[in-house]
């Protein structure tokens, strides 16, 4: 559609635009979005451009005139910056148009310049004085009496002609006359909308926890926890800074073909019968106790689940739920509605399977043979936890569900309740990934867990904030499935330097439990999954004699946090830059925050093995300066401070400090370049 024909100017490359239009660009309350646009015109008119930016319910009458600057290097590129306030359906267009007092402004200058006199600027002189003429007309006040004296002025021939332009080309009318313009030949872009969520969609801190695992140990054997006993792992939880507490599957377990410790080992089955004592897998969903709308009975009751709720909410912490669309055999909705499920040529219906893993104990929900029975189904579920009080859901593996569902869900859901967010688990394909942002889902899990190198990190970081304006991040360092070879053999400092990574370089980052105690341990060479993983047995933890021996990293994931709020630079993703560092083992980069001036450098080691160091070379531009200035940092980790410029010697050691992140105090008022857009 940017390429119409009938478009008077030439507006192409509008941003940000999400498929052509076809689904909303994204932003939060608050956040500093810019809209870009290539706008030009045949001739040498000036040419210019504003967005009309109209927020939800309203029109185009009451959108604020929100001017476009020139963004460098391109010619004919435009930006413009626009801070939604409320949640709901934004929407912007680009509006190019003739600009006929910066036309004559620059042609008078040049002509005096070339040293032509009043009569060879006579029509030059009066086009001007009619130009202000229009601009007096809808002036208020003052400004209406100084616009008609500046036309006087063009119009009087008995003064020198310095005296009559002097007026018109004073600094003060200019920024009025670029605030209030004569616009001709208004060409309008297609209108593009902007879905705006509330802050905790772009920013926050996570933590995921089993609440089963909370139950005390008796006799040296664990036993099952409850919501009360969990609720009690909240208080340190909020204390480490955290601000979302993720729950895996609270439902009824499945009693069918139930798994038991260390399955994955074996991806045939378990290697022995499983006792009626074992736990199963919280993704095991559904038994005669109940489905995905009930509480699991060893957990407590619905009551207990709010309870849980509101004290998290108490401590300053909301509540995810996992959302995970899979049954056991013996879920309520196999034997009332065998149509979900897909049904093999012997008649048994098909378990899920990874192969070589299989997994007898869950059965995938097929969405083809009744779309409209299941769709209505999943909407009553979810909104069954909303009314317990959750706004977040993790969805499990979004990616084995059609495309057209999730949109569908989602939106249904945001008709009524804005404020819900659905963060995609899906560890997939580059091409589902971003589709199903595309498409409406908050927050996604990435590669980040896999990306170690310094190369591969800024490759990625790069591509997330390009890709900002639809697909947001969360960079989890572990979850019940993903424990990385780095956190296996990398020993205490590694975990110091993925979470210094994860915290600093995106604005949504999660820990799964257990990374505070540095859990490396898997259940196979090669493999990526714990020894004695939680997914299928309780693991209880001795939470309080790891911190009182020092053997938690809970201080420092806390200092992380609270380094996290007090810096708004850290809460942005569009800012994220990367410098030059001369040793490929040292990884820099920086976050600045539009609003508030806010700047944060970070220099990580990425090594946890051997002392790192290197020599800086920052793009000193990128945080408003020129090459040669200098200025002070503090490390918010060591309390540390240092004078620096473009070049700086860095030397980290990984089991003392393996991350300065610099807080940065500059010499002078800076602007900050756009934030991508």
């Amino acid at each position: 559609m940017n390429g119409r024909a009938d478009l008077r100017l030439g507006i192409t490359d509008v941003a940000p635009v999400v498929s052509g239009g076809s689904f909303s660009a994204r932003a939060v309350v608050g956040e500093h979005l810019p809209i870009t646009a290539t706008v030009f015109r045949e001739g040498h008119d000036a040419v210019a451009a504003n967005v009309v930016w109209t927020a939800p319910g309203e029109d185009d009458s009451t959108a604020p005139f929100v001017r476009m600057a020139k963004l460098p290097p391109e010619p004919d590129r435009w930006i413009a910056g626009v801070v939604p306030d409320r949640e709901g359906r934004w929407s912007f267009c680009v509006e190019a148009w003739s600009d006929p007092l910066a036309t004559w402004k620059h042609a008078v200058e040049v002509k005096v310049e070339a040293g032509q006199g009043p009569d060879e600027l006579a029509n030059d002189l009066e086009e001007g004085a009619r130009l202000l003429d229009r601009v007096a007309a809808g002036a208020d006040g003052g400004w209406r009496d100084r616009v008609a004296a500046a036309a006087t002025a063009l119009r009087d021939s008995s003064q020198e002609l310095t005296v009559r332009i002097a007026p018109a080309l004073a600094a003060g009318l200019q920024r009025y006359l670029y605030e209030h313009p004569v616009r001709e030949l208004v060409t309008r872009s297609p209108r593009y909308e902007v879905w705006v969520d509330r802050r905790e969609a772009l920013y926050g801190s996570w933590y995921e926890f089993f609440p089963r695992s909370e139950g005390p140990v008796v006799g040296g054997a664990p036993t099952h926890g409850t919501f009360t006993t969990a609720g009690d792992r909240l208080p340190a939880i909020a204390d480490m800074g955290f601000d979302v507490v993720y729950l895996p599957p609270i439902h009824p377990i499945g009693k069918v073909n139930r798994k038991g410790p260390n399955s994955p080992q074996f991806p045939g089955g378990n290697p022995h019968d499983i006792g009626p004592d074992e736990v199963g897998s919280p993704w095991a969903i559904g038994s005669d106790e109940g489905g995905h709308d009930a509480v699991h009975p060893q957990l407590g009751t619905m009551d207990d689940f709010r309870a849980f709720v509101q004290r998290s909410r108490d401590l300053g912490m909301e509540v995810a739920l996992d959302l995970a669309l899979q049954a056991a055999p013996d879920h309520p909705w196999v034997a009332a509605h065998p149509e979900w499920f897909t049904t093999k040529p012997d008649g048994t219906i098909a378990y899920a399977e990874n192969p070589p893993k299989k997994y007898q104990d869950i059965y995938p929900v097929n969405f083809d043979n009744d779309p409209e029975g299941l769709y209505a189904e999943v909407l009553r579920v979810v909104r069954v936890w909303m009314d317990a009080g959750v706004r977040i859901f993790r969805v499990d593996n979004p990616h084995t569900k059609p495309l057209n569902f999730w949109h569908w869900l989602i939106w249904e859901v945001k008709k009524t309740d804005p404020d819900v967010l659905f963060l995609a688990e899906a560890f997939t394909r580059p091409a589902m990934m971003h589709q199903l942002a595309r498409l409406g889902f908050t927050q996604s899990y990435t590669y980040f867990t896999w990306r170690t190198e310094r190369q591969e990190l800024e490759e990625y970081g790069r591509e997330l904030a390009a890709n900002s304006h639809y697909m947001r991040p969360n960079f989890f360092v572990n979850t019940p499935d993903i424990l990385h070879e780095s956190l296996q053999f990398g020993g205490p400092p590694m975990f110091k330097i993925r979470a210094a990574l994860a915290s600093m370089m995106s604005p949504t980052w999660g820990v799964y439990s257990g990374f505070e105690l540095f859990e490396h341990v898997a259940v196979k060479p090669g493999s990526e999954e714990y020894l004695d993983s939680e997914k299928y047995s309780l693991r209880p933890r001795d939470w309080a004699g790891a911190e009182t021996s020092g053997r938690s990293l809970a201080p420092y994931l806390r200092r992380l946090n609270e380094i996290r709020r007090a810096h708004p630079a850290l809460q942005q993703l569009r800012t994220l830059r990367f410098h030059q560092v001369d040793n490929p083992n040292l990884l820099c980069f920086t976050k600045t925050d539009p609003g508030s001036q806010d700047a944060v450098l970070v220099v990580v080691n990425l090594s946890s093995h051997n002392t790192q160091i290197g020599t800086t070379a920052l793009d000193l531009p990128l945080l408003g300066l020129d090459w040669h200035e200098r200025f002070a940092v503090t490390d918010e980790l060591s309390g540390a401070r240092y004078d620096w410029g473009q070049f700086n010697y860095v030397e980290l050691d990984p089991y003392r400090d393996p991350a300065h992140v610099f807080a940065v105090t500059f010499p002078r008022s800076v602007q900050f370049p756009p934030p991508i857009a």
